[in-house]
């Protein structure tokens, strides 16, 4: 039986606890599972006034205001909204003993290469309540323990929230532990944390996932900044592309799959510049620009570009427009100054997108749609551990499947060697 989350109890003692639910955790059905967060999510819609009320302490004593308020704020909406999210991961796959190869050998053996859980999955992370949930009912639906560091800013939500999950009848006492997250050392004593925890998921800005992929002796999943960009090329359809540009920029932009950048090819910067840098100021976006930019928006609410810029992932309403000679140029800019989180292209030359999405070297790359979709949910997932930027284990949003590792099981009758 799950037991409310205990503050007192030190870093080490929750590790353990979720070490030994990680051994009770890959034992259940997928029937068993799916009870459990159908249970979770009747708990959350429970709760509600519950919730609101420990984030609305949040939010007054946070002192964040704009885009990172936006991300620490919980409405009734959205919390109905992430319980929709745990009945989703519910009704998807199970992926855990699932067959991924099986063959026998000459001799007999017959081998079989199957999914298992990853064990024990810390995450730390920055803000957003809704990672508490999303994370925490990823991890069970694989039969993984969690162990969630959460910010400071987001205390009293993410205690609220995890004590409702863990209080859910059927849940292993240790399947979801939430650390203090008043200091940085429990984040330094998770991520030191080899044999107890299996990896590490570090989640929010480049500070965070910088300190955590350079300091931790846990194996590390790499969720990425956003310095997402689109490219408007030469044969581009305008409106569709005014549609992409002004929605990747301003439908969340605190959010790591907003656009942060604008690439307009040569051919078309004299009128499509001037025009999309107004749309833009119209919706509240500050423009920045390279020297054409500027040229070719004389009087407009445009100011120039330094080199950070190209650089920057803004989280908020700001972006950089640059022109570029050809898709070949755009490629190049986009390869040198992002962080390979997502990229689109908006033309109607199929031989252009193609080579776009052949040469963008990022985990997700669009032709004539918005950035805004690399989101887990939005692929079919249910929901996200987070954006994966590396090459290893797993790239772009990832949940159920990349939560695996995988084992042999080897039958024999009687063979030796």
């Amino acid at each position: 039986m799950a037991v409310t989350v205990t503050q007192s109890m030190s870093t080490k003692e929750k590790l353990l606890r979720a070490r030994g639910a990680a051994a009770k955790l890959a034992l259940l059905s997928t029937g068993e599972k799916n009870a459990l967060l159908l249970a979770m999510a009747d708990a959350i819609e429970a709760d509600i006034h519950m919730i609101l009320a420990a984030n609305r302490e949040d939010v007054e004593s946070s002192g964040l205001d704009g885009a990172m308020r936006d991300r620490l704020l919980l409405t009734t909406e959205r919390i109905k909204e992430m319980a929709q999210g745990v009945r989703d991961v519910a009704a998807l796959g199970d992926p855990i003993d699932e067959t991924m190869a099986e063959w026998t050998r000459p001799n007999g053996l017959r081998i079989r290469k199957v999914r298992v859980p990853l064990g024990v999955v810390g995450i730390i992370y920055e803000s957003r309540p809704n990672v508490t949930v999303d994370t925490a009912v990823l991890a069970l639906k694989t039969g993984n323990a969690i162990v969630l560091r959460g910010g400071k800013e987001a205390a009293r939500s993410n205690q609220q929230l995890v004590e409702i999950l863990a209080a859910v009848p059927g849940v292993p006492e240790g399947a979801i532990e939430l650390l203090d997250s008043s200091t940085r050392k429990s984040v330094e004593e998770l991520i030191k944390a080899r044999g107890l925890v299996d990896v590490i998921i570090p989640r929010g800005g480049a500070g965070l996932i910088t300190f955590v992929t350079e300091n931790s002796s846990v194996p590390v999943i790499e969720t990425g900044a956003g310095n997402c960009h689109i490219f408007v090329d030469e044969s581009a359809d305008l409106d569709m592309a005014d549609e992409i540009v002004i929605n990747a920029k301003t439908q969340r932009p605190s959010v790591c799959n907003a656009a942060e950048k604008l690439l307009v090819h040569e051919r078309i910067a004299t009128e499509y510049v001037p025009r999309i840098v107004r749309k833009l100021s119209d919706a509240g976006v500050e423009v920045r620009g390279d020297a054409k930019s500027l040229s070719l928006a004389p009087g407009m609410n445009i100011v120039p570009a330094v080199e950070e810029d190209w650089y920057e992932e803004y989280l908020r309403l700001c972006m950089a427009v640059c022109v570029v000679a050809n898709v070949d140029e755009a490629i190049a800019h986009i390869n040198r100054y992002s962080t390979k989180h997502s990229d689109s292209i908006v033309t109607r030359n199929e031989e252009n997108a193609r080579k776009f999405l052949r040469g963008v070297d990022s985990a997700a790359v669009y032709w004539n749609a918005s950035t805004r979709f690399t989101d887990g949910a939005e692929f079919g997932f249910g929901a996200e551990m987070g954006i994966s930027t590396q090459k290893l284990h797993c790239r772009g949003p990832f949940a159920l499947a990349e939560l695996t590792s995988s084992k042999y099981e080897i039958i024999g009758t009687g063979q030796v060697r």
